[in-house]
C-alpha cells in the first residue's frame, strides 16, 4: 500500500504472502503440463500434488478430496449443481453465488447473525426428499461464526448432505473438516494470502458429484481443464503459511476490539452488528446513524482508509446488505453499515488512522445536522 494509506478490507482480498510469491515464481519459471508423462510434466504434477496436500492440511482433509477451481464462487456453484436429484436448502446470509441457486429454500437468520438451525431441523423433517444444505462457516460481512457441527448433525440425521462455504473462516479460525462433519467445503486462495482466481471444493471421499466443467480427466474427472499451476502452488504455500500463523489472530482480535471501543467512544449511537455471537477476530461491521455507507466509504477513502460495505462481489456497487436485512436490521441502519476487516500486518497505527478519519466524518455530519 502507498504511504499514508490504511488497508482495512482484508475480507474482500488479502495481499499475497511472501511464501505464495516465491512459490508462484518457481512455478512460472517451469514449463510443463501436469497431465503430461514426460519429465517436465511429472515435475509439474509433483508441484501440483504438493499444493494439494498443503491445502488439504489447512482443514484436516485428505489430499484426494481437493478439487481445484477458479475460485470460491465456482466451488460453491459446483457443489450446489452437483447433486441434481437433491433439493437445496441455503441460509439467508450466504454469499451471492449460493443465494442465487435456483429453487432453493431459505433458512432464516436470527438477530445475532446466525442461521436458525431449529428451522432447518423442521424443514428437513417436513419434507423427506433428499436434500443438500449450504451454510457458511463465518459470515463475510458481520464475521458471525456459524455452528457447523450442529448443522451437520441435523442434516445427517435427516439424510441430507452439508456444504460449507469456509472461504472467510479458513486460515482465520481452526477448521477441522472431519470433526465438523461437512460433506463439501469451499475454499478460496485470495482470502488467506494466495492469488485471486484459484480456489477449491473439498469433497468427502465416496461422494459422487457431477462436474460443472466437462471435457477432460483433470482433478480425477471432477473439473476439466488444465490446472492453473502457478495459482495453485501459490494457494498451497499461502495455506501452509496461514495454518502456521493462526495464533496471530489473537493479536488481530485485540486490535479489532480496540477499534470498537474507540469508535463507540466517539459515537455512542453507533451500532456494531453480531456482537452477541462469536465472530471472526478480524471483522467489525458498524453502522453510523444517518450516514449512508457509500458516503462513509468515499470519505474514508479520501482520508486514505480503505473499507467496504458488505460483500465486495457486486461489481463496485454499494447496496444494502442482505445479511443485515436477514438479521432483521431496519433499512436505515443497514444502509449506514460498513465493514472493517483487519489482517496479519494491521498495526495499531492503522486503527489510529481509522478512528481519526471515521471520527472526523462523524463530527462533520453531526455539525451539519445541528
Amino acid at each position: 500500500m502507498s504511504v499514508g494509506t490504511t488497508y482495512l478490507d482484508w475480507n474482500a482480498t488479502s495481499p499475497l504472502r511472501d511464501e505464495a510469491i516465491a512459490a508462484m515464481q518457481a512455478a512460472l519459471s517451469h514449463c510443463g503440463n501436469p497431465s503430461s508423462v514426460h519429465r517436465a510434466g511429472r515435475k509439474a504434477r509433483a508441484m501440483l500434488e504438493t499444493a494439494r496436500a498443503q491445502v488439504a492440511a489447512l482443514i484436516g482433509a485428505r489430499p484426494e478430496s481437493i478439487v481445484f477451481t477458479s475460485g470460491g464462487s465456482e466451488a460453491n456453484v459446483t457443489a450446489l449443481a452437483g447433486f441434481p436429484a437433491r433439493r437445496l436448502i441455503v441460509s439467508a446470509i450466504e454469499h451471492d453465488s449460493v443465494r442465487v441457486a435456483p429453487n432453493a429454500t431459505v433458512i432464516p437468520a436470527k438477530p445475532d447473525g446466525t442461521a436458525d438451525l431449529g428451522t432447518l431441523d423442521w424443514m428437513l423433517a417436513a419434507d423427506p426428499r433428499p436434500a443438500l444444505v449450504s451454510l457458511m462457516a463465518a459470515n463475510n460481512e458481520t464475521g458471525a461464526i456459524q455452528d457447523i457441527a450442529e448443522a451437520s448433525r441435523i442434516a445427517h440425521r435427516h439424510g441430507a448432505l452439508l456444504h460449507c462455504d469456509a472461504v472467510q473462516a479458513a486460515g482465520k479460525i481452526p477448521f477441522d473438516f472431519a470433526a465438523l462433519g461437512c460433506d463439501l467445503v469451499t475454499l478460496s486462495a485470495h482470502k488467506l494470502g494466495g492469488p485471486p482466481g484459484v480456489g477449491a471444493l473439498v469433497v468427502t471421499p465416496g461422494i459422487d458429484i457431477a462436474p460443472l466443467i466437462h471435457g477432460g480427466g483433470q482433478e480425477r474427472g471432477r473439473r476439466a481443464g488444465t490446472e492453473n499451476l502457478p495459482g495453485i502452488v501459490g494457494f498451497g504455500a499461502a495455506a501452509e503459511a496461514a495454518r502456521n500463523a493462526l495464533e496471530a489472530y489473537s493479536r488481530i482480535a485485540a486490535l479489532r476490539d480496540l477499534a470498537e471501543r474507540r469508535l463507540l467512544a466517539i459515537a455512542p449511537d453507533a451500532i456494531i452488528h453480531a456482537t452477541q455471537t462469536p465472530r471472526l477476530a478480524n471483522t467489525l461491521c458498524i453502522s453510523m446513524s444517518g450516514v449512508a455507507a457509500s458516503t462513509q466509504i468515499m470519505a474514508l477513502d479520501l482520508a486514505g482508509v480503505m473499507v467496504s460495505a458488505g460483500s465486495a462481489c457486486s461489481s463496485g456497487k454499494v447496496r444494502r446488505s442482505h445479511v443485515l436485512e436477514a438479521m432483521g436490521v431496519d433499512a436505515a441502519t443497514a444502509e449506514s453499515a460498513i465493514r472493517i476487516s483487519l489482517g496479519w500486518y494491521t498495526a495499531e497505527s492503522d486503527i489510529d488512522h481509522l478512528v481519526e478519519a471515521w471520527g472526523a466524518l462523524y463530527a462533520r455530519t453531526r455539525a451539519s445536522a445541528a
